[in-house]
């Protein structure tokens, strides 16, 4: 509980150690799509966006077609995530935040039967979509605005807070900025096993990712069926 000041304040699916399994997820995610499953980023769209934007400079038409698949499959993810949340809500089993999570493990087992010889384009489009959902979803750790499947803010927070900490020599700017090096410590952490598991199995590496995805599923359905039953109603923060 680093930033909080009580830890009520936060629904389970908000604290950090959640956001920290995802982000090494996100991280997991990028490596396997880069090293095994056709060389472009699934786990963001800014690179794919420049690469985009070279391919039309170059008249590469055929690249164009390619890239638009996983930028395409991105956008999907976030209106699937935005349209099911609401609809799941309504049900009060529970939340959208804990089915997400039992999505993306099915989806990671079943990337792990597709063979390596298949077209990259279908596990591309797969972890494009649970990617995005991801994001869309997890938002925030214990009130700290999050992305999971990227590290740019994450980046840009480190040296915003180490610059605030010497500024104001105040440690809590300092807690802070190390708050967000530990992510990004944990998506890198995420990509190295990614990058070894993939080569060492090939595609079937991916299930590696249901370790963490399967810790963070347990302690938020716990949550949903004990500790936060009857709060079914109350939305994270940051929606």
């Amino acid at each position: 509980m680093p930033f909080s000041k009580k830890s009520e304040e936060f629904l389970e699916c908000e604290r950090w150690w959640i956001l920290a399994a995802l982000m090494y997820v996100g991280g997991f995610f990028g490596g396997f799509t880069y090293s095994v499953r056709g060389g472009i980023f699934c786990n963001a769209q800014t690179a794919n966006f420049v690469l985009l934007a070279m391919s039309l400079g170059n008249r590469d038409w055929a690249m164009v077609r390619y890239l638009l698949i996983p930028i395409t499959a991105y956008t999907l993810g976030a209106v699937v995530s935005e349209w099911i949340a609401g609809s799941i809500k309504r049900f009060g089993l529970i939340r959208w935040d804990t089915l997400l999570l039992l999505i993306e493990i099915a989806t990671v087992v079943v990337l792990g039967f597709i063979p390596d010889s298949a077209p990259f384009q279908i596990s591309q489009i797969m972890v494009n979509v649970i990617c995005s959902m991801q994001y869309n979803t997890f938002r925030q750790a214990d009130g700290i605005p999050m992305a999971t499947t990227f590290c740019t803010n994450h980046v840009r927070q480190v040296g915003v807070f180490f610059t605030k900490g010497i500024r104001h020599a105040d440690p809590a700017h300092f807690k802070r900025s190390l708050f967000h090096a530990g992510m990004l410590a944990l998506f890198t952490l995420g990509g190295v096993t990614s990058t070894i598991t993939c080569n060492l199995f090939g595609g079937k590496g991916v299930w590696f990712a249901v370790i963490p995805l399967a810790l963070a599923f347990c302690d938020l359905l716990y949550a949903d069926l004990r500790t936060e039953k009857g709060e079914m109603q109350r939305k994270p923060r940051g929606h």
